[in-house]
C-alpha cells in the first residue's frame, strides 16, 4: 500500500476564532507559521523526488529491486500530483476572491 506521508492528520485542527498573533500567520496550537508548514511540506516533496532518483540509480547498479524502485518513484509521482493540485485550488481561491465585487 502506497501512502503519502506529506500531510498528516494532526496538522488538522478544527476552525476557531484566532487572535491577532494567529491572524499574522501563526497556527493555533503548533507555533507554526504558515510559510514554514508550506516550505517544509514542499522540502518532502522534493526529499521524495531526490530518493526516487536515488532508487533509480540503485536499481541501475543492481542494489534494489524493482518493486522498491518503483513504489519510491510512485510516492515521488503522488506528492508531486498533490502539490500541483493544492496549488491549483490556491490560485482558482485566489482567483475567485479577485473577482469578487465589493
Amino acid at each position: 500500500m502506497i501512502q503519502n506521508f506529506m500531510i498528516g492528520t494532526q496538522a488538522v485542527q478544527p476552525l476557531a476564532m484566532k487572535s491577532a498573533a494567529a491572524q499574522a500567520g501563526t497556527v493555533t496550537g503548533s507555533g507554526q507559521s504558515f510559510g514554514s508548514y508550506l516550505e517544509d511540506a514542499l522540502n518532502q516533496v522534493a526529499a521524495q523526488e531526490q530518493q526516487a532518483k536515488d532508487m533509480s540509480n540503485k536499481f541501475v547498479l543492481g542494489e534494489v529491486n524493482i518493486d522498491e524502485a518503483m513504489i519510491s518513484s510512485q510516492q515521488a509521482l503522488l506528492s508531486l500530483q498533490l502539490t500541483t493540485q493544492v496549488r491549483n485550488k490556491v490560485i482558482e481561491a485566489y482567483q475567485e476572491i479577485m473577482r469578487t465585487q465589493i
